[in-house]
């Protein structure tokens, strides 16, 4: 997974969203920032170049997304690290990052908790979520692929759980609840460039846990030739873009 991941969905989904929020992060001046979700290293990478003088501490809970993550950038430090349960002392950390993991915290409140608690006093919280799938033009183009090659019992992975927490007076409270203060909220919509239709239909079918909500199918071959197919006659053959539209959050910790 972390290797169809980085080759067919770093590059078009999160590199744009990263280059954004690196620059967000390099303005408030950071000196210790620790990343939660890393994935494979797109915003670690960012980070980095945007503060070369920064210590990145990169974590996430796969162990093989932080393999992959610390081959691919070693000048950062790589932990496996569940965020509702953070390997750090208290106040370690000027800014905790996050792209795109929030949504994937089984206790939001409570990975926000653990946030609070390895920030330093006036530290703060930089993180964004996807917007509904509506709102992504690969993710819905996808979905509706799916939903046409799979009519009875479509995998909901997408629009429930990496586009299901997309309403800020949600977000606002669970941070509220956690003992941070929501400073800046903005939408931020970027382009997506792939090389095909098909090299990100792929990345959706072998690099996320749609995978294994495929693999009871008889011809999971031609499934996924289905679905590369439907991908390539709405999207376009050859290079294709798409809009793509996220939130990003900006949170203070409350003494």
């Amino acid at each position: 997974m972390p290797e169809a991941y980085e080759r067919h969905l770093a590059p078009v989904f999160f590199r744009p969203f990263a280059a954004d929020l690196a620059s967000r992060a390099a303005a408030l001046q950071p000196r210790r920032v620790l990343e939660l979700a890393a994935g494979t290293g797109a915003l670690t990478s960012a980070l980095l170049a945007a503060t070369p003088s920064t210590s990145v501490v990169a974590t996430d809970l796969n162990e093989a997304m932080v393999v992959t993550g610390a081959a691919l950038e070693p000048r950062a430090q790589w932990r496996q690290a569940d965020a509702q349960a953070l390997p750090f002392e208290d106040g370690g950390f000027d800014l905790v990052v996050c792209q795109f993991g929030v949504m994937f915290f089984p206790d939001r409140t409570a990975a926000y908790a653990e946030v609070r608690r390895v920030l330093a006093p006036r530290g703060q919280f930089l993180f964004s979520s996807w917007g509904p799938v509506a709102s992504h033009g690969f993710g819905a183009a996808f979905q509706n692929a799916l939903e046409e090659a799979i009519p009875d019992g479509t995998p909901t992975f997408l629009p429930e759980v990496p586009h299901g927490y997309t309403d800020p007076v949600q977000v606002t409270a669970d941070l509220e609840a956690a003992g941070l203060t929501v400073t800046d909220t903005e939408e931020v919509t970027l382009e997506g460039i792939a090389e095909s239709a098909a090299s990100v239909a792929t990345g959706f079918l072998t690099g996320t846990p749609v995978s294994a909500a495929l693999q009871t199918h008889q011809d999971l071959q031609a499934l996924q030739a289905a679905i590369a197919q439907h991908m390539t006659d709405h999207l376009g053959s050859g290079r294709v873009t798409a809009p793509m539209t996220a939130t990003v959050y900006t949170a203070r910790r409350r003494a």
